[in-house]
């Protein structure tokens, strides 16, 4: 599009750290006005601020406070990620605000949300998503649950159902008339993200042993394997079909490699398919698995990833500044 959908959006973002900035990205790179407000001597990061304009102000001194207050009025947007109570006692809180503007659509970042005994205790992404049950589902079951990096509350528990509410409530606005107030919680977005296991665990197909489930690398069929060169492969052949094109692939016979779905076989299987990805160096096994359907896929790091021919194709990834960005997301036709 030649015009992002959020073109004539301005929002004010009161700067945090984690998810405030992820989610002030998202609009920034939907095409909104955004304006950071960041605490003097906050962290400048290149990403999550692009597309951004940036003004210092200490929202403690009354300069500050009635700076933003000034642009309440054309403003559309305006959200924080602040504990509980911080913004009111800066004389920057929902009501202060609608007060100026009652079509102002107020978002409020927290991991633990408005309410409840613990709304005002500290954390971090370990923490919430540690309190929802997705944390202990995480990693093999001899050893400590294995951290999804800040991917799974922060930015898709946080961020992302953040941004949901504020466009939704946008729509509502534009109708309406009337703003409201977003308790973008962590632990209720990472709750939301959980649907698939709750259902499964209705339907008698979910442990609660750690190690033990389909997507966490208990199956022979869907895990990471170790090359020769100390790479990794990753194969996800869930589906029938595709697990049969990995066997044929890799010459194995179906009848003697076993029941895909047998597990007594799964230990004999893994032990199996571990020494035969480890024989060969990534790339052969890239090179082997590139036009099938076997879902049977290189692991790349942060590094190669903006290089692989797929994503280059895609312009996954654009240079500003030396600095490799990560395109936005969604496109737009």
């Amino acid at each position: 599009m030649s015009t992002l959908p959020l073109k004539n959006i301005k929002v004010i973002e009161l700067s945090g750290i984690g998810p405030t900035p992820y989610a002030g990205q998202l609009l920034a790179d939907l095409g909104a006005q955004v304006t950071r407000i960041k605490r003097p001597g906050s962290l400048d990061l290149p990403i999550e601020n692009r597309s951004k304009t940036n003004l210092e102000l200490d929202l403690k001194s009354d300069m500050g406070r009635n700076t933003v207050l000034d642009m309440i009025p054309d403003s559309h947007i305006v959200f924080e990620g602040n504990r509980p109570g911080v913004t009111e006692r800066l004389g920057l809180g929902p009501k202060q605000c609608h007060a100026i503007n009652p079509k102002l659509i107020y978002g409020r970042m927290t991991g633990w949300g408005q309410s409840g005994p613990w709304a005002s205790k500290a954390g971090h992404d370990i923490n919430y998503i540690g309190l929802t049950g997705a944390l202990h589902a995480m990693g093999d079951n001899d050893r400590p649950p294995s951290l999804p990096l800040n991917f799974v509350g922060d930015y898709g528990g946080g961020s992302q159902f953040l941004v949901i509410g504020l466009l939704a409530a946008l729509l509502e606005a534009e109708k309406s008339g009337k703003g409201c107030v977003i308790d973008a919680a962590i632990i209720d977005g990472t709750f939301s993200m959980m649907g698939i296991v709750y259902s499964l665990n209705h339907l008698g197909m979910w442990s609660e042993e750690r190690g033990h489930n389909l997507l966490d690398g208990s199956r022979p069929f869907y895990r990471c394997y170790q090359t020769k060169d100390t790479g990794f492969m990753a194969v996800g052949c869930l589906e029938p079909k595709f697990f049969f094109e990995m066997l044929e692939i890799l010459k194995l016979d179906r009848h003697t490699y076993g029941d895909q779905n047998d597990p007594a076989m799964w230990p004999q299987q893994t032990r199996l398919l571990t020494d035969i990805f480890a024989a060969k160096p990534r790339a052969h096994w890239e090179a082997l698995f590139e036009n099938s359907d076997a879902c049977v896929t290189p692991v790349l790091n942060f590094l190669e990833a903006p290089n692989h021919p797929h994503n280059k194709a895609r312009t996954s990834h654009n240079t500003q500044n030396g600095i490799a960005h990560p395109a936005p997301a969604p496109r737009f036709s």
